[in-house]
C-alpha cells in the first residue's frame, strides 16, 4: 500500500493541469429543475476553497462537461476557472484542445471522472482519477479512486494532496 501511495505522490508532483468533469465529481449528480424547466445544481464550497487554492499554487484548473449548464459556467466565472467546455460528449476533442492551449503533457495532467464518457480521458492523463461513487467500470481505469463521494470535497481531498506532492502548505496559500 506504501508502494501505491509514492507512485501517486510521484505522479500528483508533476500535476500542472487538474481537469474536472462536473456532473458527479463537482456536484452530486442531482440536476434539480423547477416548473419552469430551470435547472440548478448544488456545488460543494469546500471543493470550490480547494480550486482556489490550486490556483494559487500554480495549478491551472479546467472544466470539462458532457452538458451544458448555465449553473457551472456562473460557478466556473466564480471560481475564476479559464478553461470551460460543456456539452462536450467527445472529452478527448476538448482535452487535447486544452493540453495545445496551455502546453501540457499527459503525465502534467490528472483528470477526475465518474462515469464512461470520462474514460477516454482517464486513459490518456498521468493521474487518472475517481470519486468514491464512480460507475464501478469506470474505476478501474483510475490510479486513485478518492475515499470522498462527488459533491461531497473530493475535489477538495484530490487538491489537497497535489499540493502535498508539491511540497505546499494550504494554510500558507489560504492567506
Amino acid at each position: 500500500m506504501a508502494k501505491i501511495k509514492d507512485q501517486i505522490q510521484k505522479l500528483a508532483k508533476k500535476v500542472r493541469l487538474l481537469i474536472l468533469d462536473v456532473d458527479g465529481v463537482l456536484t452530486d449528480n442531482g440536476i434539480y429543475l423547477d416548473d419552469r424547466g430551470i435547472e440548478s445544481k448544488r456545488f460543494n464550497v469546500i471543493d470550490g476553497v480547494g480550486i482556489r487554492l490550486a490556483q494559487k499554487a500554480g495549478v491551472e484548473v479546467a472544466l470539462i462537461s458532457g452538458r451544458p449548464s448555465k449553473a457551472t459556467r456562473f460557478r466556473a466565472s466564480q471560481l475564476k476557472i479559464k478553461h470551460v467546455s460543456l456539452g462536450q460528449p467527445d472529452k478527448v476533442k476538448a482535452y487535447e484542445k486544452l493540453k495545445r492551449t496551455l502546453k501540457v503533457k499527459d503525465d502534467q495532467i490528472a483528470y477526475m471522472g465518474d462515469d464512461l464518457l470520462d474514460v477516454p480521458v482517464l486513459r490518456r492523463v498521468g493521474l487518472p482519477i475517481c470519486v468514491r461513487n464512480a460507475n464501478p467500470e469506470v474505476k478501474r481505469f483510475a490510479r486513485l479512486v478518492t475515499e470522498t463521494r462527488g459533491g461531497e470535497g473530493a475535489v477538495r481531498e484530490v487538491v489537497d494532496m497535489i499540493l502535498k506532492a508539491k511540497g505546499e502548505n494550504p494554510l500558507e496559500l489560504a492567506s
